[in-house]
């Protein structure tokens, strides 16, 4: 029996199933969790199926969240989508259950769960959804409401089909989700839609972003200027792509000052190898789009110089 096949016969055993998804949700983490849900609530009416964690914040015109108590994770299934390791899971309850499955696309450093369904070569974990529902011989069905929120999930983590990990395979499993009449333009516009406050904020990076000689760009957007610019650290995640459009920015970094003064940090390449390098501050992610935590300016200081050494080493 195959994984997938594993996976299937497990939800078809348990009448409750309680689905996580990764803290600080992009449309990849939404699509996967919230897609894989309206699925098992579509392919079986009689299960009870939730999508829990923390809210879903400027997405949640795309799905939200639903709270439930401790208690309900008594002998239940528990499926994790979309997220590398377990620290970054969201909600706590999550090892509550009595069987917990893993399904995700980015590198398998911490395989925790009873199951696992990795595929770090998909382009996103949604068109691992996709996938696994293709391939249930009829047991799991697509709706529109699973299409719209898969087909989001694909269209976030290829960034528009510009990443390196989009496949035919990926056009397909998109072009298999619009035929479900989900207004696909719509969902585009809304996906790229930014609010003045954003679009500001993105003058400002163009305006502070510095480049140095090894092709790295960086940039750091403190609580001042996040306050002065009226826009929340979540936010902030409007601009990282946008370096990646500038000639001669090889790879670069975005440090976003939290709450608590620690930064959140976005690495992101054109060619560098950089998930091991957010290893090494506490993150992680894929080859080419990763998140790390610094504490203060000193490691601000080291990751710059630190991704420097990287990029010039790749373009000896």
């Amino acid at each position: 029996m195959t994984t997938p096949e594993q996976i299937i016969a497990k939800i078809e055993t348990y009448d409750t199933i309680i689905i996580h998804r990764h803290v600080n949700p992009d449309p990849d983490a939404i699509g996967s969790q919230v897609g894989l849900a309206e699925v098992l609530r579509n392919s079986y009416p009689d299960k009870t199926i939730y999508q829990v964690g923390s809210d879903t914040g400027n997405l949640a015109w795309l799905a939200n969240v639903q709270e439930i108590e401790p208690a309900a994770y008594q002998g239940v299934l528990v499926i994790v989508t979309d997220t590398a390791n377990s620290p970054r899971i969201s909600g706590e309850t999550f090892n509550l259950g009595a069987e917990l499955i893993k399904i995700d696309h980015h590198p398998n450093d911490d395989p925790y769960g009873d199951l696992n369904w990795v595929l770090p070569d998909a382009s996103s974990t949604s068109e691992i959804i996709i996938d696994i529902v293709n391939n249930s011989e009829g047991h799991l069905q697509f709706n529109q409401a699973a299409a719209r929120v898969l087909y989001a999930g694909i269209v976030g983590d290829t960034g528009r089909f510009m990443f390196n990990s989009t496949s035919p395979h990926t056009m397909e499993c998109a072009a298999q989700m619009m035929t479900f009449d989900i207004h696909h333009d719509k969902l585009n516009q809304k996906m790229n839609e930014i609010t003045l406050e954003q679009a500001k904020l993105q003058g400002y990076l163009f305006d502070q972003l510095q480049v140095n000689d090894q092709q790295v760009a960086y940039l750091v957007v403190d609580r001042a200027t996040q306050d002065r610019l009226h826009v929340e650290p979540q936010q902030v995640h409007s601009i990282v792509g946008t370096p990646g459009r500038l000639k001669g920015v090889l790879t670069w970094v975005i440090f976003v000052q939290q709450a608590d003064d620690t930064y959140r940090v976005h690495f992101r390449s054109k060619g560098p190898i950089i998930n091991e390098l957010a290893k090494q501050h506490d993150g992680g992610g894929h080859p080419l789009a990763s998140g790390a935590k610094a504490a203060d300016q000193a490691e601000i200081d080291i990751i710059i110089a630190e991704l420097s050494a990287l990029a010039a080493q790749y373009t000896e």
